[in-house]
């Protein structure tokens, strides 16, 4: 998804997608004695089986949660996620949160993270709790920065809230009100990076504590919820 950035994000997605179609990669792979040549095999950067890319252009600026339910109302796989355009998957990201998934012994897995700055200098490693509907939305939002989860839970239990900018703790907390099956996968898959001096959108001083004030008032129903014996 291209949200109208004033970067060169197009052009980077626009590399990207030639990059999928067009290039490859070698490795030495033989000695060939009469020569006296070590000999390559080339093939595909990336597999060209299973992959579709699908790009889409915002002729306006459309804010980040118009922007995700528009890129999840267009997807046909049968998972999704959505990763923030200045995070870094680590490899087999996808795969490792996909197992249990494809095991049918969770619809949602979330991951560990680093917390990296712009110099890309590894902070800390943020550790979240294995799943509880108390660890992970009774005590705090603790859960869904790295994540993967069945698109079918969006037909069943709607898209993101327009109206929040915790977007995504309001739409797992609907998921975990309505017995979805998260899985915390104790391992580091994810970067994330600081904001620290620089304090924009989401993360400028009067979004951020909105931001916050949402996520007080989800905690508190998730609180209301456990208090009333309806969640475990």
């Amino acid at each position: 998804m291209h949200d109208c950035s004033t970067d060169h994000t197009r052009v980077v997605i626009e590399d990207f997608e030639r990059a999928v179609g067009n290039d490859e990669v070698s490795f030495a792979s033989n000695f060939n004695e009469e020569t006296n040549e070590v000999e390559r095999t080339r093939h595909p950067r990336y597999a060209k089986e299973g992959r579709i890319l699908r790009i889409l252009h915002n002729e306006q600026n459309m804010g980040s949660t118009p922007t995700y339910n528009r890129g999840f109302q267009a997807a046909t796989g049968e998972y999704c996620t959505y990763i923030a355009s200045d995070d870094i998957c680590h490899p087999q990201m996808m795969s490792t949160l996909a197992a249990p998934l494809n095991a049918d012994e969770a619809d949602f897995t979330y991951s560990d993270m680093f917390v990296f700055d712009d110099a890309g200098r590894i902070l800390r490693e943020f550790k979240v709790p294995d799943y509880s509907f108390k660890e992970s939305f009774g005590n705090w939002y603790l859960c869904g920065v790295s994540k993967l989860y069945r698109c079918a839970l969006h037909d069943k239990l709607g898209w993101y809230n327009n109206e929040f900018l915790g977007n995504d703790h309001e739409l797992y907390l609907r998921f975990a009100l309505n017995g979805v099956r998260f899985k915390h996968i104790a391992k580091t898959l994810y970067s994330v990076r600081t904001h620290d001096g620089r304090e924009e959108n989401v993360h400028s001083s009067s979004n951020w504590a909105k931001l916050l004030d949402e996520s007080r008032e989800l905690v508190r129903q998730a609180r209301e919820v456990m208090e009333n014996g309806k969640v475990g």
